[in-house]
Parts: C-alpha cells; sequence; structure tokens
C-alpha cells in the first residue's frame, strides 16, 4: 500500500518531458476544451491536455504534435475542462459510508480528492479504527488524504469515549503514508490555555511538516480567539458569519466555509469576497458533514460550488475555493488542484461553469465517471468482526431507564433544555417550565425528552434531559449510534417505552438509526461498522436514509435534515448546549449544569 497511487513527479518526469517535447506519444489527449486555469482565472478557449503516466505533460494549444496512434484521445467539444474538485474538510463515516462506498457516490460529482478527518471511528475504535479508514482511502482510484484525529474526546472530562487518542498516537500516524495533517483541533479551550496534551499534537504535526487543522467553535473573537491562532491550527470551518471569515483570513488562518446536509454557512460568510472585495486565496469550501441521501440525490462539491455561485461570486473564484487553494493549504499544489504540468490528471468537463453538470470525470488519467455514472471499481477492505460489533448497553433498556424523577412535592420545576437550531450546528440554551406526573418530569408539545446511552462498555448508564426543535407528535422515538463524537446513542422521543424500543433494536442490529412511531418501527438504517457505516451501495444506504426522513417527518418534525440535528446533540464542543454520558453541558463555559434548576 502506498501514497504513491501515480508515479511521482519525478519519476515520472523523463517522459512528461518527452511528451511536451513532442519526441513521445502521450497516453490520452483531451481536445479542443476551454482551459479553466485556476493559477491565472483565465478561461482560454481552443485547448488541449495531454497526459501521460497518470500526470499532465501538456496544457496548451494543439496538442496534436503528442498524440500518436495509440493515444486515447477525448473530444471536449467546447466544454469547460476543470480540476477536479477537492473538499478541504469532511468526515466520510458522516455520509453512513466506508471510504470506498463514499467514494463510489462522489466520484461521479466531479469530486477527486479529499480531506478526511475520521474522528468519528477513533472515537469507538481509537487508533485501529484510524489505520483501517486510512488503509480503505489508499485503495480508492482517487486521492483521499486522511487527518489524524485530535481529540478523542473532543472535550477531556465532560465526556467518555470508547477509545482515546493521546499525542503518541498522533506522532506515530505522522510516519503513515497517507496521512496529510491533524484532524480538526476541536479543543480550542485547550489550545487557548496551552495545554500540554493539545500542544504536543500540535507540534508533532508542525515538526513533520504537515498542516494543523482547527476548529474554533466560538463567538469569542477576543484573546482566546487570538491565543488558539498562535497555538498552530491553520484553518477553520466553523465560522458563520462574514465577522468570522474576515477574522480568521487577517490572521493567516483559511477560513472554510462549509455547505453540508445541515450546515448552511457559505451565503452567511462569502460576502467577506463579493462584497468586501477579501483575497479569495484565503478561502475554501468544503461540506464536513454529508449524510448518503445528500450524496444521491444532490451531489458533493459540485453542490458547494454550484451555491456559492448562486451567492454571487464569480465562477472561476469558486473553483478556485474548491481546487487550487485547498492544494495549496496542504502543501500540495505541485500535485493536485490545477490544470498544469506534472500535476495528477485529475479532470473535469463540463458545459456550463455555473450549473456544473459533471459530464466526464477524470482521475490520475484514468475514466472514473461519464454522465452521472461510475466507470471504474472501489476496493473494499476487509473489515474485521470486531469492527461490526460495537454495541453494548449491558442490558436491555426498559421504560424506567428514561425517567427523570422531580424533586419531591413538585408539580412544576424548571429545566435546562437544549434548544435545535435549524440549518446550524450550534443550539440555544434554553429554560422551560415542565410539568411533574408521579413524581416524574414529563415533555411537552414543544419539548421532547433526550437520552445519551453508554454504548462501548456496556456500563448501563442513560443520561436523560429535555430539547425543543424537532416538533415531534404522537409516541414516537428515534435513536441514533452516531452520536458526534463519542458516539455513545441518542434517542429523542415522546414516549419513554418507544425510546427504549429503539435503543434495544439499535443494540439488535450492531447500530445504525431507528425511528419507532405507534409502537412500531417506521424506518432503520442499518451502520454495522462501528455503529457508524455500512459497506452497502450508496444508493441503498440513500434510500433508507430518505425513508427515515420521511418517518421522521410524519411524525411532526419540518426541519431541514434533521437527522444530522439529532446527531450533534452530543458534540460537547459547540455552544450553547450538549448533552454527553456525563450530563447535561455548558459549552460556553464548558461545565456541565444540572437538567432540573433547583428553586430560588
Amino acid at each position: 500500500m502506498s501514497d504513491t497511487p501515480v508515479p511521482s513527479w519525478p519519476d515520472t518526469a523523463p517522459q512528461l518531458i518527452e511528451v511536451a517535447a513532442g519526441r513521445a506519444p502521450a497516453d490520452m489527449v483531451v481536445r479542443g476544451g476551454i482551459w479553466v486555469n485556476v493559477h491565472t482565472r483565465e478561461v482560454l478557449d481552443g485547448h488541449d491536455i495531454a497526459i501521460k503516466s497518470g500526470r499532465i505533460a501538456y496544457a496548451g494549444p494543439d496538442a496534436s504534435y503528442c498524440t500518436g496512434p495509440e493515444t486515447k484521445v477525448i473530444e471536449a467539444k467546447g466544454r469547460y475542462m476543470i480540476p477536479g474538485l477537492c473538499d478541504a474538510h469532511m468526515h466520510i463515516e458522516s455520509g453512513m459510508l466506508t471510504p470506498a462506498e463514499f467514494a463510489r457516490a462522489v466520484i461521479p460529482h466531479g469530486t477527486t480528492s479529499m480531506f478526511t478527518d475520521p474522528h468519528e471511528i477513533a472515537n469507538v475504535m481509537g487508533l485501529e479504527g484510524v489505520r483501517l479508514m486510512h488503509d480503505e482511502a489508499l485503495l480508492q482510484p482517487v486521492n483521499i488524504f486522511t487527518q489524524m484525529p485530535s481529540c478523542a474526546p473532543s472535550a477531556p472530562g465532560l465526556e467518555t469515549t470508547g477509545f482515546e487518542i493521546t499525542a503518541e498516537d498522533v506522532r506515530e500516524a505522522m510516519a503513515w503514508p497517507g496521512i496529510i495533517g491533524l484532524g480538526e483541533m476541536m479543543n480550542f479551550p485547550g489550545v487557548s490555555n496551552a495545554d500540554p496534551k493539545m500542544l504536543a499534537e500540535i507540534a508533532a504535526t508542525q515538526r513533520a511538516g504537515k498542516t494543523v487543522g482547527g476548529h474554533y467553535a466560538s463567538p469569542d473573537l477576543g484573546p482566546n480567539f487570538a491565543a488558539y491562532v498562535a497555538g498552530g491550527p491553520a484553518d477553520d470551518h466553523e465560522g458563520t458569519c462574514e465577522a468570522d471569515a474576515i477574522a480568521r483570513v487577517r490572521q493567516g488562518m483559511r477560513a472554510m466555509m462549509r455547505l453540508g446536509s445541515a450546515w448552511y454557512d457559505v451565503e452567511s460568510q462569502i460576502t467577506a469576497i463579493t462584497e468586501k472585495g477579501l483575497d479569495p486565496r484565503s478561502f475554501i469550501l468544503c461540506t464536513d458533514d454529508c449524510h448518503s441521501g445528500t450524496l444521491v440525490n444532490d451531489g458533493h462539491m459540485n453542490r458547494v460550488v454550484r451555491h456559492a455561485i448562486a451567492c454571487g461570486c464569480d465562477p472561476v473564484v469558486a473553483l478556485q475555493m474548491a481546487t487550487i487553494n485547498t492544494a495549496t493549504h496542504f502543501g500540495l499544489e505541485r500535485e493536485i488542484g490545477s490544470l498544469t504540468p506534472g500535476r495528477r490528471a485529475d479532470i473535469i468537463l463540463t458545459s456550463d461553469l455555473k450549473t456544473l453538470p459533471i459530464e466526464l470525470v477524470i482521475a490520475r488519467g484514468q475514466i472514473v465517471a461519464e454522465n452521472g455514472s461510475i466507470t471504474v471499481d472501489c476496493p473494499h477492505l476487509n473489515w474485521p468482526a470486531h469492527a461490526r460489533g460495537t454495541v453494548h448497553l449491558g442490558h436491555d433498556l426498559t421504560a424506567t431507564d428514561f425517567e427523570l424523577a422531580a424533586p419531591t412535592g413538585a408539580s412544576s420545576v424548571t429545566v435546562n433544555v437544549i434548544g435545535v437550531v435549524e440549518n446550524q450546528a450550534p443550539t440555544k440554551a434554553l429554560q422551560a417550565e415542565l410539568p411533574v406526573r408521579n413524581g416524574l418530569v414529563e415533555g411537552t408539545k414543544e419539548i421532547c425528552q433526550i437520552a445519551l446511552v453508554e454504548r462501548h462498555r456496556g456500563t448501563g448508564g442513560v443520561t436523560n434531559a429535555f430539547v425543543s426543535g424537532f416538533g415531534y407528535q404522537g409516541k414516537m422515538a428515534m435513536a441514533s449510534t452516531v452520536a458526534h463524537d463519542s458516539h455513545h446513542m441518542i434517542v429523542v422521543g415522546t414516549d419513554r417505552e418507544h425510546m427504549a424500543m429503539a435503543a434495544n433494536r439499535l443494540a439488535d442490529v450492531g447500530g445504525g438509526v431507528t425511528l419507532f412511531q405507534d409502537g412500531t418501527e417506521q424506518a432503520l438504517v442499518e451502520l454495522p461498522i462501528a455503529g457508524l457505516m455500512s459497506d452497502s451501495p450508496a444508493t441503498d444506504v440513500a434510500a433508507k436514509a430518505d425513508a427515515l426522513g420521511a418517518a421522521m417527518q410524519n411524525a411532526g418534525c419540518s426541519l431541514n435534515n434533521a437527522y444530522m440535528q439529532h446527531s450533534l446533540l452530543a458534540l460537547v464542543v459547540i455552544p450553547e448546549l450538549r448533552i454527553s454520558d456525563l450530563g447535561l453541558v455548558d459549552v460556553r463555559t464548558f461545565k456541565k449544569i444540572p437538567v432540573i434548576e433547583a428553586p430560588v
């Protein structure tokens, strides 16, 4: 296994020179296209691209001089030739798919390079899980670069993960062939307060000459932000407004603007370019989290680029933010991100720069997709059996596990409530007065119960609290073993018996997402690998995810991509309020708070 899926530029330089000089024929020539040059921001009609050994040998007018009888000629017919798209920050596990099936899903959409942080599986299986993801990534016909996860747990002392990632693990991984840098440094208070463990991980990455990923999920742009930047993170994708984007690029960071299944943070930040006129080379587009339904039905990075253009961005600038800017940030400008000599031959043909139909995809000099259909194989790793047995509840759960007792004699109580915000990762810290019946706190039409069920060590632990915003009605419950980032089990419901049904069902199938309503299972997405992923085709998983979405709507939920909101309710590094196996966490102060407020 190697990180050189095509021969290196130094190894192929003699062949590239011979082709470029006209002394040898190219393997492939893309002829008669409009060359979108992301280095110069030019759109040049009547150009050709010649390919040898998976790399570009020549880009310019008329490559007939290096076209031989055995050269495969692709007629561009006046279409635009653009670089393969790069996703700068993402988590493959969030697609509910293994790396092979994720690649199969996104290749027809023109994604030829991904920078993925497998911190989801790191929380469940530790360094072994990261290595399995890394190894399957290297088998793929496109470029999947792995960032070594930095924060498992994401907030030490506030959650318990299946495994912990140490600075020693980071140092070891920096020598693996497919590791491109450190995954998002979510413990931003740790960095700002010079936590030795966090700084040791950053130092190991910097000393290896690799990129440190950032994650600063706070509106505080004062000294704490300055301290975080001084600690070394080189980018950030948690910005939600123009001021966030400007603050980051002014400090020499790259502002990564994301459009995922549930995060819509491009439109609110891209005005820094379109209206304020800031240099776009410091801005990058990414997805962060896309589930299988989005990938199959809507697209991947092509969807993000189209959205940026619809928000008023110049099409070529939008393409820069999804190609050369990303490559430069990760030190790969001489390897990917543009259609220029020596680079990997990752090319898209499209007939329109604004609507961006992906008509032909070439990766490493090989046609990998045409008109929406993949044309190559995406090899699977042989995952070990124990990767498919990671859900351990300790005992069958019952309705009593989801009870929350009120103070003796109380007829109502004031509770802290997690408030879901549509299309954004942050939540709101709310309070509400809830009724007490038979000594137990009850939800209302607006407020559901939420529980975090421990599933790594079989402790039988259940943390109970309340959440608003889903709009569920009737007797129902939804459970998921995708519970960023500790990946215990999140259960949200209006009825405790249904919550127990849903949790036990996921234990039976080895993980996934299920919804029960009126005593019957309405939808199930099996995710047997680490309780996070399926190795079934993306179309199959997407169909089940679509059925889940329909079941959520039938249960009264009208939120956009509400499943993504559900799965993030345990992410104790994004404000304002989250749930963990240790209790309710106020992320504004990084302290646990009671569910029931004591009477004044």
